[in-house]
């Protein structure tokens, strides 16, 4: 392993996920953050925008990336990163992992093709890719909670509940993310039409091709900022002490998803990558709980890891990070 440092910059460094991604990476010790790029803060200090990074960081945000880097994280909003590499000419030995929707589908820009960023399905093709297509937040927590029981061939209709922090929504103020609409509230949205339904199917067709009784899923926002649970109710007549060595064998060699026979909350995974799943089971019925940072597991920690295949690196490097317990 080299000990050069990887040059890094990101895209759309101002946002939630870029700036989760900054501050991952310049505690990262394989990594020099040399560009971070933000049309709308371009000229300031990055840590006048990033108020918490105050005695870490003297870069200032770029208009551009303005040299050679050996990854780029795209960081963009959702629709945006494919014109962004469109119209930017960038070296074909640059590293792309993007962390918008882009090419979780369709894979492929130029000369490009984006490879799913699932380390705990696909890490041996991330190891070899070029450019990598981050997972969606929720999609991470309910593929991490089906795939066991799609490698056995044995799942069937899904139906997940799940609820997000405000974080999840993005930087830019809505009204459902404005404070006095979401302190004290809950609501339901995108019921059984959330983008992230196409990227979860497709994996799990991946490790189970039959599988055609769908995944009903309705997401709900949350009175918190940052975090993930979610619920995934099959039924299935395997026990729970079967299951729960199954999903233990499954995830045996991955460092970042763990299995708790005990009740789960989401303070066990804020400000960390890890995913820990919850097994319970009444009769026929299955659920699995499911709890991750939306912002480092579900978004920037993610790409990281990542990151840490497609260099050779240990895959935990820069990440083994406190939990926020209290």
């Amino acid at each position: 392993m080299s000990t050069k440092k990887i040059k890094a910059g990101i895209v759309g460094a101002a946002g939630y996920t870029g700036g989760e991604t900054l501050r991952l990476l310049l505690q990262h010790p394989d990594v020099d953050v040399v560009c971070a790029q933000s049309r709308s803060q371009a000229g300031k200090s990055v840590a006048t925008v990033h108020k918490d990074l105050l005695g870490e960081t003297n870069l200032q945000f770029a208009s551009e990336i303005q040299q050679q880097v050996d990854v780029l994280f795209v960081c963009l909003t959702h629709g945006e990163s494919k014109e962004w590499l469109k119209q930017n000419a960038l070296s074909l030995s640059t590293k792309i992992i993007d962390l918008g929707n882009d090419f979780r589908i369709d894979n492929t820009v130029g000369e490009r093709e984006f490879v799913y960023g699932l380390p705990e399905l696909y890490r041996d093709k991330i190891r070899k890719a070029q450019n990598i297509a981050n997972p969606g937040c929720f999609a991470t927590a309910i593929q991490l909670s089906l795939l066991p029981l799609a490698k056995e061939k044995i799942l069937n209709e899904v139906f997940v509940t799940g609820i997000t922090g405000s974080t999840g929504a993005g930087r830019k103020l809505q009204d459902t993310s404005h404070f006095t609409w979401r302190s004290h509230n809950v609501s339901a949205y995108k019921t059984l039409t959330h983008q992230h339904l196409g990227e979860i199917t497709k994996s799990i067709q991946h490790l189970h091709p039959s599988f055609q009784e769908g995944i009903h899923f309705v997401p709900w926002r949350g009175d918190f900022t940052r975090g993930i649970f979610t619920s995934s109710v099959v039924t299935c007549d395997v026990s729970l002490l079967e299951l729960n060595d199954l999903y233990s064998s499954y995830y045996s060699t991955h460092p970042f998803t763990h299995i708790t026979p005990a009740t789960l909350d989401l303070k066990q995974v804020i400000n960390t990558n890890k995913c820990v799943l919850q097994l319970e089971k009444v009769g026929s019925k299955l659920v699995i709980h499911a709890a991750i940072d939306n912002l480092i597991k579900g978004a920037s920690g993610q790409a990281i890891q990542n990151m840490n295949l497609l260099f050779d690196l240990d895959e935990t490097a820069g990440l083994k990070i406190k939990a926020s317990a209290f």
